[in-house]
C-alpha cells in the first residue's frame, strides 16, 4: 500500500512541475475538492481493502495485534543497540522532552543561513488532567547581516484551567513579494525553483524585498465548559525599514510593484506600518494531544481590532477562523489516521498595510503551505485547506512514520476584483515520521512538496498540524 501511496503522489506531482495553462491548474484543483470530499469515506473503504491484496497484512484495526506498551520511540531502539548489559533507569511519562535540529540552508536573498531551533515538550500539571503544553524556538543568522528568531508558545496550566498561545517573532528579513490574489504575479511567469523551510533556495522573479519586524501575540484564555475556552489578547506587527529593490521612481518608464501601488492607494507609508489592537477569542479543543493529534476536534474563533488609538496605521477590524479534525482509522494503531486543517482570514472592515495582510505560510506556527515559499500567496481574504494521510511504516513498533498530504491555497484581491475561489493554488506531497518521544509523541519531520512551478523541503520537530 505505501508504493502505490508513494508512486500516486509522484504523479500527481509531475503533473504540478508540468502545468503550463490556467486550465490545467482548475483540473487539478477539482481533483483536490474531490480528494476533501472522499477522504472521509477512507476509513469505510479501509474495512474491505485487504481484499485487494491476500499476500499483505491489512491496516484494519486488528491487523498488527499491536499492544501499546510495545511503541518504540529513538530513545529505545538506541539503548536496545547500546545498552543491552545495562540496567536502564525507569522513563517518566510527565517528565517531557526536547528535540534541537541545526538549520542550514542557501539562497541567494539571504546567503548563507545558519543556527539552531529547539521544540520543547513539556507538562505544567498531572498528565490525568493536564495536556502536554509544547514551545517552539529559533535564532538564526546570515552571511547578509540577517537575523530571525522566533518563540511560539501553546500551553495547558494545570488541570487545564487557562491555556495560552504566544507568536513572538524579531526579523531583520528579505523576501520577495509577487502581489495580492492567487493569480498574482499577472505580468509575468515564475521560475520553478526548490525552496527549504518556506525560503526560496533560487531568486523566483518575485519582487525582492528588505524589511524589519517585529510580531507580539499572546491569548490568554480561560475554560468555561469542557474543552471549551474563552480568551483575549494583545497583538503587535511592526514593520520598518522597509526597502522595495525594485521600485524605480526616478526612471523613464518607471517602475512600481505591488507593495509600493497597494501602500500609495491605501495611504500608508510604504516605509513604516504599525498594526496594533486586542483580540476576543473563542476556541474549542478536544485533541489528545497537541503536538501529534490521534483524535478529536480544534476550532478557533479570533475578531481582532486595530484602532488608531493602540498605535495602528488605519483602523481596521479582521476575523481568523480555524478548524481540524483527526478521523482515527485503528483503534489498535492510533498512529493511523487522516487529519483535517481547514482556515480563513478576512479584512471585515477598514484596510490593513501589505504584509499584514494574511500570506501563506504565515499562520500562527507557521506551518501552512507545504510545496510554496513563504508569502507566495495573499490577500485582504484567504482560504486555506490541507487533507493529510499519516500512518505507521512499522506498525508494531511505530518508530517510524510516513505521511501523504495535499493542500489548496486561494486569496483575494480587492483592488482588481479578484474574489476568493476565482484562482486556487494546490501542493500535494509526502514525508517521513521518526519517533523521539512516545510521551509526548515529538517527531523528527522530513517532507517534500510540489505545487505550481515551485517545491520544498521542511525539516522539523512536530506535525504541521
Amino acid at each position: 500500500m505505501l508504493v502505490n501511496l508513494l508512486a500516486f503522489t509522484f504523479q500527481l506531482a509531475r503533473l504540478f512541475l508540468n502545468i503550463s495553462s490556467g486550465t490545467q491548474v482548475m483540473r487539478l484543483s477539482k481533483f483536490f475538492i474531490l480528494f476533501i470530499f472522499l477522504t472521509p469515506h477512507v476509513k469505510a473503504f479501509n474495512k474491505f481493502e485487504h481484499f485487494s491484496d491476500s499476500t499483505r497484512n491489512t491496516v484494519s484495526e486488528d491487523s498488527t495485534g499491536m499492544d501499546n506498551s510495545e511503541v518504540k520511540d529513538v530513545s529505545d531502539i538506541l539503548n536496545d543497540i547500546f545498552g543491552k548489559n545495562k540496567e536502564r533507569k525507569p522513563r517518566m511519562e510527565n517528565s517531557g522532552s526536547m528535540l534541537i535540529l541545526p538549520n542550514i540552508s542557501y539562497n541567494p536573498s539571504n546567503g548563507f543561513l545558519y543556527g539552531l531551533g529547539g521544540n520543547f515538550a513539556f507538562y505544567l500539571g498531572p498528565k490525568e488532567t493536564t495536556r502536554v503544553s509544547y514551545v517552539k524556538l529559533a535564532a538564526n543568522y546570515t552571511t547578509k547581516n540577517q537575523f530571525i528568531a522566533y518563540i511560539k508558545s501553546s500551553l495547558f496550566a494545570e488541570d487545564e484551567k487557562f491555556y495560552f498561545s504566544g507568536d513572538w517573532r524579531y526579523y531583520i528579513f528579505s523576501a520577495e513579494t509577487y502581489g495580492l490574489g492567487t493569480n498574482a504575479p499577472v505580468d509575468f511567469d515564475i521560475d520553478p525553483s526548490w525552496g527549504f523551510q518556506g525560503v526560496g533556495l533560487d531568486e523566483m522573479g518575485g519582487y525582492p524585498m528588505l524589511y524589519n519586524y517585529v510580531i507580539l501575540h499572546e491569548i490568554a484564555n480561560y475554560n468555561i465548559l469542557p474543552n471549551f475556552y474563552l480568551g483575549l489578547g494583545y497583538q503587535l506587527d511592526y514593520y520598518w525599514q522597509i526597502v522595495d529593490q525594485n521600485l524605480r521612481l526616478d526612471t523613464i518608464p518607471t517602475q512600481i510593484t505591488p507593495h509600493y501601488s497597494y501602500a500609495i492607494f491605501n495611504e500608508f507609508n510604504p516605509e513604516r506600518y504599525t498594526l496594533s489592537g486586542v483580540s476576543l477569542n473563542a476556541m474549542y479543543d478536544s485533541r489528545d494531544n497537541q503536538i501529534s493529534a490521534y483524535k478529536g476536534i480544534f476550532a478557533r474563533l479570533n475578531y481582532r481590532m486595530n484602532p488608531t488609538f493602540f498605535g495602528s496605521s488605519k483602523n481596521s477590524t479582521e476575523l481568523w477562523a480555524e478548524f481540524r479534525s483527526y478521523v482515527g482509522l485503528s483503534k489498535k494503531t492510533p498512529r493511523h489516521l487522516v487529519a483535517f486543517w481547514l482556515f480563513g482570514n478576512f479584512v471585515v472592515s477598514g484596510t490593513q498595510p501589505y504584509f499584514t495582510l494574511m500570506g501563506l505560510g504565515e499562520d500562527e506556527q507557521a506551518r501552512s503551505g507545504r510545496g510554496y515559499t513563504l508569502g507566495r500567496f495573499r490577500g485582504q481574504d484567504y482560504i486555506y485547506g490541507e487533507v493529510e494521510y499519516r500512518f505507521p511504516i512499522l506498525p508494531r513498533r511505530q518508530t517510524l512514520g510516513g505521511v501523504i498530504f495535499i493542500n489548496a491555497t486561494t486569496a483575494s484581491n480587492r483592488l482588481l476584483e479578484v474574489g476568493l475561489f476565482d484562482y486556487i493554488q494546490p501542493a500535494v506531497g509526502f514525508g517521513f515520521r521518526l519517533l523521539t518521544n512516545k510521551y509526548t509523541r515529538l517527531n523528527l519531520c522530513l517532507d517534500l512538496a510540489f505545487g505550481f512551478q515551485s517545491k520544498g523541503a521542511y525539516l522539523s520537530g512536530s506535525e504541521t498540524f
